[in-house]
């Protein structure tokens, strides 16, 4: 997905954030916010949200001199989210499906206090899904030997392990590779937060090989890509992934998530018969 017009002022927002989290001195602060400034002048018609949000993150890490300012977020998302899924253990196959795509709604892109999860997971497990394929993802999954599954965001990655338990419940042959960053960028989960998690109980922990947001092609690692090409099926979770994921049109990949902005609500109709996507509802997106 190319840049919309909202991405620029989308990207400004969260460096203010970012800054804001970071330090309380309003000299780095301001300095930080400049380096974004500086670097979201690279900005083209053909920029990748994604990878040119992240681009811009890392810049403002290096000049505030923090690696991983969200370190405390994610760390309470994980803590409240572990305590959420604790109700959730005895689901079904869909509705561990539809919990993992609830998960989602966990992102500091969009404000999101993760003290609230109870109350919209609960609320949420009685919306239906906007776009549902998940049919198809079940017939894909039975004839499948091997899942390539993509983590979006620490929280979000608990309700992604319940699936994942319940997937291999219900399909025992089937290998699963679980893909997160290689190091801190917002709050993605890295491969060190899936390890602590226990997804290595599940599947094979595989990195990126990077810490830009999706999959960046031609930033990820050797080892990823011949993981990548080689499955039968790709579970891709939340928006970063499909920014840098859906114009390649790849049948193999189903997308969940929950579209939390009007470039994304607008972009999955266009792609409609070219991707499976699962989504929760748009609710004025426009």
């Amino acid at each position: 997905m190319k840049v919309h017009y909202e991405c620029f002022a989308c990207a400004a927002n969260q460096c203010q954030k970012i800054v804001e989290m970071a330090t309380d001195d309003m000299k780095i602060r301001k300095q930080g916010v400049i380096e974004a400034a500086k670097l979201m002048a690279s900005i083209d018609e053909t920029s990748i949200p994604a990878i040119f949000g992240s681009n811009v993150f890392l810049g403002v890490y290096r000049t505030i001199e923090n690696e991983d300012p969200f370190r405390e977020y994610k760390e309470l998302s994980n803590r409240l989210a572990k305590e959420i899924v604790k109700d959730f253990e005895n689901v079904n196959l869909r509705d561990a499906l539809k919990l993992a795509i609830i998960g989602n709604v966990v992102d500091f892109a969009v404000g999101y206090s993760p003290e609230k999860l109870e109350k919209d997971v609960s609320e949420m497990m009685e919306e239906k899904l906007y776009v549902d394929d998940s049919e198809e993802l079940f017939e894909e999954l039975a004839g499948a030997e091997k899942l390539l599954y993509l983590t979006d965001n620490c929280g979000e990655i608990h309700f992604d392990l319940l699936f994942l338990r319940k997937l291999k419940e219900n399909y025992p042959p089937l290998k699963i590779y679980i893909a997160a960053k290689d190091g801190p960028i917002i709050n993605d989960a890295t491969v060190e937060d899936l390890r602590r998690a226990g997804f290595g109980k599940v599947g094979e922990i595989v990195s990126t090989g990077t810490r830009i947001v999706g999959v960046p092609f031609g930033l990820v690692s050797e080892e990823f890509m011949k993981v990548f090409e080689r499955v039968d099926v790709i579970i891709a979770k939340g928006q970063g992934n499909f920014e840098t994921l859906s114009e390649r049109k790849d049948g193999r990949i189903f997308y969940l998530l929950k579209a939390k902005c009007r470039p994304i609500a607008r972009s999955w109709e266009f792609l409609r018969g070219h991707c499976y996507v699962f989504v929760l509802p748009v609710k004025g997106l426009k």
